[in-house]
């Protein structure tokens, strides 16, 4: 069998640190391509991987009848039109989370993978988590019983990526902590419980302590190399809502910064019979009774990368065109949450969605 080939668009943190040592340990694809709009980036990527050609513009790629996937790792607000060109011209997709700044865009994505027929996944990778998918596992085999609730916590003291450059303009990405954190933490609750229907949403964003960007303390900074003072910040760094659905009701707190030195960052599934608290990126521990007796425990089992995950499952699909879990068609059910959550925001009422 002839090696896929394939290319990375986009050459920065989530290209390097997930997607590219992913591909490289997958012995059935070659990288062909690194393209990045700072042609360094993608020429440091050859020197550093060896293998590939840099490119600066996705365009001069397009077209090439050897290529048959490509991972879209830039900043958000190219989701959208990249996707679709690349959709267009008969490749396949993996697009990194969230799928584009807004609905709309995203809707657009989903056409056009309508329309062409080829696989368009999205980045939310913990659908290939091995945790997640033990607990989704559990939920789905009725240990909780009814799960009627599910509370979400993405919380952190002080930590606002890229101060100043993309992560906080919002006419790049989109909107602050929902959209950047909220986009992974929704997800997981709509993967294990199936993904029900949402009806109404309600909720608030905030915008806070990174607006005095040349006076912000901060704990942590993701992306600092993309800090800037003199930028721009106009995203949300505090989310509050709450979700009706066909299946549970859900509520949220998330903040990339907030007042409060402590991160709480975890997903609580709260059942009938027994509930889950899931700590994000680690594993969970299931509260239950027997015997006149309270129980909790944490289960253990091995884990795997889930971007290798993510990554092989890709591969695989292509050749086979197996609808994964992160198929777009999923996606637009967390993207139409976030959109009304932002929607919700600024009419300051609830927003119906069915």
């Amino acid at each position: 069998m002839s090696k896929m080939k394939i290319a990375i668009i986009g050459c920065g943190t989530i290209a390097n640190s997930a997607h590219i040592p992913a591909y490289m340990k997958n012995e059935t694809v070659e990288i062909k391509y690194f393209c990045d709009i700072i042609k360094s980036r993608a020429e440091e990527a050859v020197e550093k991987y060896g293998c590939g050609t840099a490119v600066e513009d996705y365009h001069d790629i397009l077209n090439d009848p050897e290529i048959e996937a490509v991972s879209i790792c830039t900043p958000n607000k190219m989701h959208s039109t990249i996707t679709i060109d690349f959709l267009k011209a008969g490749k396949n997709v993996l697009c990194e989370k969230p799928a584009a700044r807004t609905l709309s865009e995203a809707l657009e994505m989903q056409k056009a993978q309508h329309e062409t027929g080829k696989i368009l996944n999205i980045g939310v990778v913990n659908r290939f988590n091995s945790a997640v998918n033990r607990l989704r596992e559990i939920i789905q085999s009725g240990e909780l019983g009814e799960v009627y609730h599910v509370y979400v916590s993405f919380r952190a003291h002080r930590s606002i990526p890229g101060l100043g450059g993309a992560f906080t303009t919002k006419s790049i990405s989109g909107g602050g902590v929902l959209i950047d954190w909220g986009v992974h933490y929704l997800d997981i609750v709509m993967y294990c419980m199936d993904d029900p229907k949402p009806l109404t949403v309600s909720a608030k964003t905030f915008s806070k302590l990174g607006v005095d960007m040349p006076n912000y303390v901060y704990n942590s900074m993701w992306s600092e190399m993309t800090k800037d003072v003199n930028g721009t910040y106009d995203v949300d760094d505090f989310v509050t809502g709450f979700v009706r659905t066909e299946g549970p009701t859900i509520t949220l707190n998330g903040a990339w910064a907030q007042n409060i030195g402590v991160a709480e960052t975890y997903i609580d599934f709260i059942g009938t019979k027994a509930g889950i608290r899931l700590t994000y990126g680690g594993d969970f521990t299931l509260y239950t009774t027997s015997c006149n007796t309270l129980i909790d425990f944490k289960p253990k089992f091995q884990a795997s990368n889930h971007f290798e995950n993510e990554i092989n499952a890709f591969v695989d699909c292509v050749r086979t065109g197996e609808k994964l879990p992160s198929h777009i068609d999923k996606a637009i059910i967390t993207a139409t949450m976030m959109q009304a959550m932002y929607d919700s925001s600024e009419q300051n009422k609830e927003i119906t969605l069915a």
